[in-house]
């Protein structure tokens, strides 16, 4: 859910980016950072302990527009990889605008990416949130990659409800802004939504 700030006059919005280990949520992170307007960004955190790690930072995109003369601050979480953080992904969940679920495209991480998936569901629902009805996007990552799935087997086995969908290599930032802008118009069409 939005906070509201209305001293800074902004809506703050939370976007959790969300997948298997090693699929690509921080290299999408970084790469956004990096490629922002350092004053329209706040510090990137990383929160590591000594086996796992969790990055978050926050920015002000001016393009996007303002909603009743409020600004939108987006607020960019990663999730652990391994579902056996299960605590700090379903911390990290609460209160979530939006969510961008990266997927590995390498054929030998199909089941984990479906296991990923399953996880999301779950802890979206113990929440109180149905991924159905929440600002929800499919990136295929890694799609440079010699062992990559098809995209129709992909879209088969992790997307049969259709959502919005984007190929993408993260590491060289193909895909990685057009994901981004994606589930941020979702959230922003949910915030006028409700601002009526």
């Amino acid at each position: 859910m939005s906070f509201i700030n209305y001293a800074s006059r902004e809506i703050n919005c939370k976007v959790v980016y969300y997948g298997p280990g090693l699929c690509g949520k921080t290299t999408n992170l970084q790469f956004i950072y990096a490629k922002t307007n350092p004053d329209l960004k706040g510090k990137m955190i990383s929160l590591a302990t000594e086996t796992e790690r969790t990055l978050f930072f926050d920015f002000l995109p001016l393009a996007l527009g303002q909603i009743r003369g409020f600004k939108t601050r987006f607020h960019l979480y990663t999730v652990p990889g391994q579902v056996f953080y299960d605590a700090s992904r379903k911390l990290i969940l609460k209160g979530v605008d939006g969510v961008v679920f990266v997927a590995d495209s390498q054929m030998e991480r199909m089941e984990a990416n479906i296991e990923s998936l399953d996880n999301l569901r779950v802890n979206l629902g113990e929440q109180g949130y149905d991924l159905a009805k929440v600002p929800y996007v499919i990136q295929y990552n890694k799609r440079d990659l010699p062992n990559a799935a098809s995209l129709e087997e992909m879209q088969r086995l992790l997307n049969p409800s259709g959502a919005p969908e984007y190929e993408a290599c993260a590491t060289v930032g193909k895909g990685v802004f057009e994901t981004l802008k994606a589930v941020a118009k979702g959230v922003l069409t949910d915030l006028k939504k409700m601002a009526r």
